[in-house]
């Protein structure tokens, strides 16, 4: 093994005292770190963009904005609640990129509420137009004709009503645990046998197995289901 002279050791700390000096400028990992939650948005951007493309087809741009609904809601459950939980426990250090819980929240809403109102306005008034006039109609049922409202009506006295179960509310029933991402409805109900009877609250649960929309008449046609 060759030795090392002490000119060489000299030598090679000089060389590197210009990394150490560049490694000392180095900014603050505040500086040089991206926060966690908002490149999810940057991500959720991206989604976005895609239902926007013109030129990418009709069906496709549908889905990216199901798609966004879908990653938004998830976030939401996910992250901002695990925010939302450092600030009532009175966490307040900051995360690596130099954020507290509630300049996250903050900067979430600023970039996220755009976009939100960013994709109604692309699916009421590009998305759906488009499908429109491919003939895909998505019409609420009042603007059924006579016949389409009564297929309407033989599907779900068939198909819907018999899986709902409405629960009551009330101080023997307390209010029933609702899962994620569900889709329930509040309902104010009153017996039409005793016009003295009193107004009860019950929640209706619509089970997921339904179908989002369904198809009535004979040509391309949509209504939204109890789904």
């Amino acid at each position: 093994m060759q030795a090392i002279s002490n000119v060489s050791i000299k030598n090679r700390l000089m060389a590197a005292q210009p990394a150490k000096a560049k490694l000392s400028l180095a900014p603050a990992p505040e500086r040089r770190l991206l926060n966690r939650e908002l490149s999810l948005i940057e991500f959720f951007r991206q989604v976005l963009d895609e239902a926007r493309e013109a030129r990418n087809p009709l069906l496709e741009r549908l889905r990216f904005l199901t798609i966004f609904s879908s990653i938004v809601d998830e976030f939401f459950m996910v992250r901002v609640s695990g925010l939302k939980e450092e600030i009532e426990h009175g966490w307040d250090e900051p995360s690596l990129d130099g954020m507290t819980a509630a300049e996250q929240l903050t900067e979430i809403r600023n970039r996220l509420q755009p976009m939100v109102l960013e994709q109604m306005r692309c699916l009421k008034e590009d998305v759906l137009p488009a499908l429109a006039s491919e003939g895909i109609v998505v019409a609420p049922y009042e603007s059924l004709t006579k016949a389409e409202r009564d297929q309407a009506d033989e599907y779900f006295a068939r198909e819907v009503f018999p899986v709902l179960t409405p629960l009551a509310v009330d101080p023997a029933h307390p209010f029933p645990y609702i899962s994620g991402l569900s889709l329930n409805f509040g309902i104010i109900v009153r017996s039409n046998d005793d016009e003295g009877s009193q107004t009860r609250f019950i929640r209706l649960k619509v089970p997921p197995s339904l179908p989002d929309l369904v198809q009535v008449g004979d040509s391309t046609r949509y209504t939204f289901s109890a789904r």
